[in-house]
């Protein structure tokens, strides 16, 4: 069983940064494939970011391409999304997500583990 605790969300306006991070219990972080999805009110669950359990391959959605980055620290058992330039269209809650098994990164269903949620709100 892996836990997942999201932190640093917050209110930023247009063109700021946020740095979000993914701190995960247990001892077998490095095995896992890591992501972030963002969910805005009245949408599905989407794909955002993707890091493979070395951190050697990052995935990212076309929209986010150029100002976010997905990193990890297996020593910290943490991994981290910075987020700069940041639109309006960026707001959501970004859920940190934990894939045990090799898969499509960027499916929601290939995922195991899910944090709780972080909300970032960005304001034009």
């Amino acid at each position: 069983q892996v836990q997942l605790v999201e932190s640093g969300g917050g209110l930023v306006q247009a063109g700021g940064s946020l740095r979000l991070s993914c701190a995960a219990s247990g001892r077998t972080f490095s095995s896992y494939g890591m992501a972030w999805f963002c969910q805005a009110p009245g949408k599905e669950r989407e794909f955002v970011a993707a890091i493979n359990r070395n951190g050697g391959s990052t995935y990212y959605k076309d929209s986010v391409k150029g100002r976010f980055t997905i990193s990890r620290d297996n020593a910290k058992n943490t991994v981290y999304l910075q987020m700069n330039s940041l639109k309006p269209e960026d707001t959501a809650v970004y859920y940190c997500a934990a894939m045990k098994r090799s898969g499509n990164y960027r499916l929601r269903t290939e995922y195991d583990y899910w944090g709780q949620g972080t909300q970032v709100t960005v304001s034009s």
